[in-house]
């Protein structure tokens, strides 16, 4: 079947997209996915319990550590690529649909001993659904980066959208039939097809097969080294899972998962729409290396005033918070929730940095990063799990990035021109206010006796300061619009 060609269309004026657009259709976007994603765990939570939810975590974690490497680490090329895309996009598109299906066969054989070896055989046929999402994810990743180059996030918006909720409905339908952990891995193909044929239908370019020898080199060479990191990426942020799952049971990584998704909700509202207009930021300035340090100073004051109130609010918080949302038989996650929540205003940042770097061609450099933190991790985490259990291995993450990795993301920044006094003049503000929030956080929750009036008091003090430094922050969110025009002036 043939795909119809696609005509590309140059918008001007104010329905052009830009990077503040963008951002801001991100941010709509990802609200209200997010939201949506957070109101389903929070039934899907309720209804299979701990133990259920350990044995889905096991086949999602199966499923991201595929996804980390499946294409190769070429899609970003097209993000990152300076002339047309036109050049590399079927090449791209050809790697990355063959990858993808070799892995899937891999995945398919290796269900059973994976699901073996974290402690739950049941969980094989879902790790098996869950692999198809892996050839779906390899035919769109180049209309994904395409949408994402041309910052269409209005288009992202709506495939996203289709994309949570079809899942949600199916998966909650399946959940009451008594498929249990099952539901969510079907869930999950069904939505990811849909969302697929919408990346195809509206993908900036035709998506077609094909393949330039010429190109084939420089790809893999920028791919190779970026997918070994995305791995150890992968490796490091789920390792404490895998950690959690083999050394304390399925009920505990049931709890620790959801304690992980509940602290990550301020990355996923918040940074992730910045995060997804960085790249194409840096690419279209990293003709001028100046520009691109200005930029990256830019966005990093703009996430750390966001997303420091809100982890700050929900660490002080965190019994009242999941007594709340999850129910009792979840309070046991309250204590990760204190630890994880404040690690991910450190992973936010250092993600930040990952992106600038890849832009700039140091995805080797990532990669030694990536490997010095894991095996600095893995070893943490051990011994957490061993001294304290959950709350250790909670605490692990936190301990090495602020101890091990991120000394050595300053040395990296100031190679790259970065001064240290620049880099703290845009965030040590909001540190420094997290710390008289964080005690009246806590004051609310051991002050006020009902749950939810706590967690609101606790909320509504943290937005005001939120609201507070974004003022003080408002001539970086103003050269964010400046690049929209700038760049638009320029086409």
């Amino acid at each position: 079947m043939t795909m119809p060609t696609v005509t590309r269309v140059r918008r001007t004026g104010v329905d052009a997209p830009t990077p503040s657009r963008a951002f801001l259709l991100g941010l709509a976007n990802t609200l209200v996915s997010k939201l949506g994603t957070i109101g389903i765990g929070i039934v899907l939570a309720r209804m299979l319990g701990p133990s259920q939810f350990g044995t889905y975590a096991i086949a999602f974690i199966a499923l991201i550590a595929i996804l980390s490497f499946n294409e190769l680490g070429i899609s970003l090329a097209i993000v990152r690529w300076p002339g047309d895309p036109r050049e590399i996009a079927s090449t791209v598109t050809t790697i990355s649909l063959a990858s993808s299906a070799l892995i899937f066969a891999g995945a398919l054989a290796a269900a059973q001993w994976f699901a073996d070896a974290m402690g739950d055989a049941s969980a094989a046929p879902v790790v098996r659904v869950m692999a198809g999402c892996v050839v779906i994810n390899g035919a769109v990743a180049t209309p994904a980066a395409l949408l994402q180059r041309d910052f269409l996030q209005g288009t992202r918006m709506v495939i996203d959208q289709v994309n949570v909720w079809l899942g949600a409905v199916v998966s909650v339908v399946l959940v009451v039939l008594g498929t249990g952990a099952m539901s969510l891995a079907i869930g999950r193909v069904v939505a990811s097809v849909a969302a697929a044929v919408l990346f195809l239908r509206y993908s900036p370019l035709p998506t077609r097969l094909g393949f330039n020898r010429g190109k084939v080199g420089p790809l893999l060479r920028f791919g190779l080294p970026l997918a070994g990191s995305s791995i150890l990426v992968f490796a490091v942020g789920y390792v404490d899972q895998i950690v959690a799952g083999r050394m304390l049971g399925s009920v505990v990584l049931g709890l620790y998962v959801l304690a992980t998704n509940l602290a990550n909700w301020p990355a996923n509202i918040f940074s992730q729409p910045l995060r997804s207009v960085a790249p194409p930021v840096f690419a279209r300035l990293q003709h001028d290396p100046s520009q691109m340090r200005e930029a990256m100073l830019t966005l990093l004051a703009v996430v750390t005033a966001v997303v420091m109130p809100v982890v700050t609010v929900m660490a002080g918080t965190a019994v009242p918070l999941v007594t709340f949302v999850y129910g009792s038989e979840w309070l046991p996650a309250a204590e990760a929730v204190v630890w994880l929540a404040t690690f991910t205003a450190v992973k936010v940042l250092f993600e930040l940095v990952y992106d600038y770097l890849v832009v700039v061609g140091r995805s080797g450099l990532i990669l030694n990063v990536q490997i010095l933190w894991f095996a600095a991790l893995l070893a943490a985490l051990i011994a957490g799990a061993t001294v304290a259990g959950l709350r250790g291995v909670a605490a692990a993450p936190l301990v090495v990035a602020v101890l091990a990795i991120l000394p050595v993301y300053l040395v990296i920044l100031r190679r790259h021109g970065f001064s240290l006094r620049a880099l703290a003049g845009r965030v040590w503000l909001p540190v420094a206010v997290s710390v008289p929030l964080f005690g009246v956080s806590v004051w609310f929750a051991s002050s006020i006796s009902n749950p939810l009036l706590a967690v609101l008091a606790a909320t509504f003090t943290g937005c005001v300061v939120l609201t507070a430094l974004l003022l003080a922050r408002r001539a970086d969110l103003a050269t964010v619009r400046a690049w929209g025009r700038q760049k638009e002036g320029a086409r």
